[in-house]
């Protein structure tokens, strides 16, 4: 299974349920449409852990934001302040990938020793 790396403090929430879309700088890849991913909660600047599956994420589209006001007005679904590393930057696209279901585990499971920078081929989730 593929995995897909998502930092705490995001990776608690999209698993939660109150934060309904990821954020990224590119669109969704249309082969991960609609098809669960693991999803890798890695540490950022604020886990004091190491990278761990939490759960299983799917995404059933992803859009473009037009504008730092849709930005600014989609807030409360993609839940990254504007002023964040990761929030509204002039010079680059912004993407909305919106969540269609999550499926939080109750154990944290390892993640593959070899990881990508961003999706992780060979994630082994067991019957749970």
């Amino acid at each position: 299974m593929t995995g897909l790396n998502i930092q705490t403090p995001w990776s608690t929430l999209l698993m939660s349920g109150s934060k309904t879309v990821e954020t990224r700088s590119y669109h969704l890849p249309l082969k991960y449409v609609g098809v669960p991913l693991a999803l890798i909660e890695t540490p950022g600047k604020t886990g004091r852990f190491k990278s761990r599956i939490i759960g299983l994420i799917t995404f059933n589209e992803s859009f473009r934001y037009k504008s730092k006001e849709h930005w600014i007005y989609d807030y409360d679904r993609h839940m990254v302040d504007e002023n964040d590393i990761y929030g509204w930057n002039e010079y680059k696209d912004k993407y909305g990938w919106v969540v269609s279901s999550v499926e939080r585990f109750d154990n944290p499971i390892d993640p593959p020793k070899r990881r990508g920078i961003i999706f992780t081929k060979g994630c082994k989730i067991y019957a749970r």
